[in-house]
């Protein structure tokens, strides 16, 4: 039976329409008329009854018949049903149109793309010679297949390689002081070399009984689903789970029935394109996609709200202290995208700065890390430059670290850095001591840890004064004044509060305290004797002994 064209179902539409109002015209002249005479016929009745009493009749209601013997009006409803299925096709119409006009745009794009290599791929000869008439425009041509749904051939398209990212989440949020479990969709359509083309955020129908296993493998159903949308031929889908990316690939058989079924769809979707296969990769690579499915989980629990100066705005719950706040005031922690208010996140940050830790996301199970650089929407300053020093004196081992010796300056270098960093201004770096702080860029002695001495060697700065009260020559005169010990390794000064002379520096390297050889497998490399009874045996009224 032949399709009938969307003209012919417009026109049927409207002649139903135009009989049913005819007909509701018709019916209602009918109704009035009946009316009338019912109600003569009642006025003449009551004049002919003579009553004894007095007292005056009440006034006999008026008949209305309009909408039938049980008053309801059937061809309203016929109308309303004429116009949804109008609009329905009207809907239909555009999302045609508009899928189409992507599909063209897509083919454009790539056609360009394609293009553009060819051109730098001319050898220079040959763009001299025909530079100004190298030309592919572009054009639609007719399709050659009778199973085409589309009149058109994208042969750009049909040409070319995709990529599918997908994300599905489920998670268990607060709207006011009610614990809903709500999930998300994110897909995102690129071309091979990752250019984003196509974006969707879908909500997900989740209860508590969801895995986020499903979540994910309704997410590739939801890409997969996009993908035949646009006609692509040859996918990539990628998948960051490794026990999925294994049932998808069939190497294990899933358990659990829900999650059988929708593996089952997956593979039947994979069939219906002349090339697509799954490929594995980290979380990180899809870090966009996934904050399309928490954005689809925000949509769900934020509400409207109106501020006091009548302006409208969004609310959501914060699931540390369960307040309502506004959604400018919400963090967003980057990688898992979980939200927390200001409030919450600032107390959360400063006692993890005064344990001597880094923050993390403060969700249950989750680790990603709070980055420095956004904590400045809730963060003094000055707290957000301790987690920005501290992260660094973490990344850089204690032999590796490097301190500008500038009082006012005292930045934190790696060795390796500064000296690429002293090459572009300093001729001669590699044989030289002389380094430039990053920072406030002055000349320091790297081997002397003072400010560049410009005429002495470091042998004989180390024996004049000027060392003596500078930097270093200051810490290690009051190093031997109490008897402090070095560091060979790290150059970090040891004070013995009480203990034996076996020391273990906080860098790991392990020496006599006494005279400065190192221990290896545990046993001393000297003959020093190994702790000393003033040592061992404490005072405890000295307060002073740590």
């Amino acid at each position: 039976m032949a399709a009938i064209e969307d003209d012919d179902v417009s026109v049927i539409l409207e002649e139903q329409r135009e009989e049913i109002m005819a007909a509701k015209t018709l019916t209602r002249d009918h109704d009035l008329a009946f009316s009338l005479q019912m109600q003569e016929a009642l006025a003449v009745s009551r004049a002919a009854h003579t009553s004894s009493s007095s007292s005056s009749s009440p006034e006999s209601p008026t008949l209305d018949f309009a909408g039938g013997d049980d008053g309801f009006d059937y061809t309203s409803l016929i109308l309303e049903d004429i116009a949804r299925v109008d609009q329905e096709r009207l809907d239909r119409e555009f999302g045609v149109q508009e899928m189409k006009r992507l599909k063209v745009d897509l083919d454009r794009r790539i056609h360009d793309h394609k293009f553009a290599k060819e051109i730098m791929n001319i050898p220079d000869a040959d763009w001299t010679k025909d530079g100004d008439f190298f030309q592919k425009p572009y054009s639609l041509k007719p399709s050659s297949s009778v199973a085409k749904v589309s009149p058109f051939s994208f042969s750009a398209i049909e040409g070319e390689s995709f990529r599918v990212y997908c994300k599905g989440l489920v998670s268990e949020e607060m709207i006011g002081e009610t614990r809903v479990t709500v999930g998300g969709v994110g897909v995102a359509i690129c071309d091979s070399t990752d250019n984003l083309i196509w974006e969707v955020t879908k909500v997900l129908v989740a209860d508590q009984s969801k895995s986020p296993e499903i979540a994910e493998l309704e997410a590739i159903v939801h890409g997969l689903d996009e993908a035949l949308t646009f006609d692509l031929g040859r996918v990539t889908f990628f998948i960051d789970d490794f026990k999925l990316f294994n049932y998808v690939t069939g190497r294990v058989e899933p358990r659990q029935s829900g999650v059988a079924t929708l593996v089952n769809q997956v593979a039947l979707l994979q069939k219906k394109f002349p090339y697509c296969q799954p490929s594995l990769l980290t979380r990180n690579d899809v870090k966009f996609v996934f904050k399309l499915a928490r954005d689809a989980i925000v949509s769900q629990i934020k509400w409207p709200d109106e501020t006091s100066k009548g302006k409208k705005t969004f609310k959501e719950t914060c699931v540390i202290c369960y307040e309502g706040i506004t959604v400018d005031k919400m963090f967003s922690v980057d990688g898992c995208f979980h939200r927390f208010c200001f409030s919450c996140m600032k107390q959360h940050v400063e006692v993890k700065l005064l344990g001597g830790k880094t923050a993390t996301c403060p969700s249950e199970g989750c680790k990603s890390e709070v980055k420095m650089d956004c904590c400045a929407k809730f963060l003094d300053p000055k707290l957000v430059e301790v987690m920005i020093q501290r992260k660094k004196e973490g990344s850089i081992c204690d032999s590796d670290k490097v301190y500008c010796p500038y009082p006012k300056c005292s930045e934190l270098m790696a060795k390796a850095e500064v000296f690429e960093y002293t090459k572009q201004f300093f001729v001669g770096t590699e044989q030289s001591a002389a380094r430039k702080c990053m920072k406030c860029g002055m000349f320091f002695c790297m081997q002397c840890k003072v400010p560049w001495h410009y005429k002495d060697t470091c042998e004989d700065f180390s024996k004049s004064k000027g060392y003596q009260n500078v930097g270093d020559g200051m810490l290690k005169s009051l190093a031997q004044s109490k008897r402090w010990r070095q560091c060979i390794r790290c150059n970090n000064m040891v004070e013995l509060a009480f203990g034996c002379y076996h020391i273990t520096c906080r860098c790991g390297y392990e020496f006599c305290y006494t005279c400065g050889e190192e221990w290896k497998g545990k046993k001393a490399t000297c003959t020093c004797p190994i702790w000393d009874e003033r040592n061992i045996i404490r005072d405890t009224n000295v307060n002073r002994r740590r």
